[in-house]
């Protein structure tokens, strides 16, 4: 081997000893940039994952706070529950008012029927009261009257005498004229009621067993201002009436004053007559005489 060929070769192995090296930390370089890679992947996943614990955390949160805002949204409803129910309690109590007025106002209605029907009829009966000069058709109407608006069963009427101060019967139902005697004028229920012109009512109204004519269960003067001309005296009541009612008493009231007048006309009607009977009697008689 010549010296040219020996230094070629001294050469390449020069060159062939730097290789090795360079080789080596390229490797190297390349596992750190791997291990760079790698390290980046690893940070980005914990802050996805980081990202993704602080998202369900206001998750919680968010549902803890719906949660609360679920409660006080209960508790609101609650309370206007209780309002309403307050108000309905309120308003059935109201409505039970209002049906209780209701009823009142039906019952007054009822009442207020029944009186416009009573005063029609005492109206009808005044009329027929007022509308003859016959005692006796008067004392006929009374009795109707006593009959069928007060609704009386046994009753009488006694007129006073203004003569002898006695209280006589005149016209009786469901009793004979015969047993009520005369009453004098200040005695007992009957004269007592003539002279002091007020009423007399029984608290007891049930029927005796016995009719005792002395003990009336009710007594009404009757009257033409001050001054009393006889008394309407009850003895028992109807069946089908347990109790007198503030109608009856107006009734009675409103009798016993038409029920007067209508008796002290026909009075003065039937004495006029006869006294026009007399003078009529006697005018004929002296035309006769001069006659002759």
């Amino acid at each position: 081997m010549n010296e040219k060929d020996e230094k070629d070769r001294g050469a390449g192995k020069a060159q062939e000893a730097p290789e090795g090296p360079a080789k080596k930390g390229e490797e190297i370089l390349q596992v750190l940039r791997k291990s760079a890679d790698f390290t980046r992947e690893l940070l980005k996943e914990n802050e996805r994952l980081r990202f993704r614990v602080a998202q369900m955390e206001q998750e919680r949160d968010s549902f803890a706070k719906g949660g609360g805002g679920e409660n006080a949204l209960v508790e609101e409803l609650k309370k206007k529950l209780k309002t309403v129910e307050e108000e309905k309690t309120k308003i059935a109590a109201r409505f039970q008012e209002v049906e209780k007025e209701n009823a009142d106002f039906a019952n007054r209605y009822i009442e207020i029927e029944q009186e416009n029907n009573v005063l029609a009829n005492l109206y009808i009966a005044t009329y027929q009261l007022h509308s003859t000069l016959d005692l006796s058709e008067v004392l006929r109407v009374i009795i109707e009257i006593v009959i069928n608006l007060v609704g009386a069963e046994q009753f009488g009427l006694v007129l006073l005498d203004e003569r002898s101060h006695e209280l006589k019967a005149v016209a009786t139902e469901g009793i004979s004229k015969n047993d009520i005697p005369p009453v004098k004028l200040g005695e007992g229920i009957i004269g007592t009621v003539a002279k002091t012109g007020e009423d007399y009512f029984n608290k007891d109204i049930s029927a005796p067993a016995r009719i005792n004519p002395l003990l009336p269960m009710v007594c009404i003067p009757l009257k033409i201002k001050e001054r009393v001309i006889g008394v309407l005296v009850i003895y028992s009541l109807l069946q089908q009436k347990d109790a007198f009612t503030t109608l009856d008493f107006e009734l009675f009231n409103m009798l016993a004053g038409h029920s007067a007048t209508a008796i002290f006309s026909s009075k003065l009607y039937t004495e006029s007559e006869r006294k026009l009977s007399t003078i009529q009697g006697f005018i004929d008689l002296l035309t006769k005489q001069e006659a002759k």
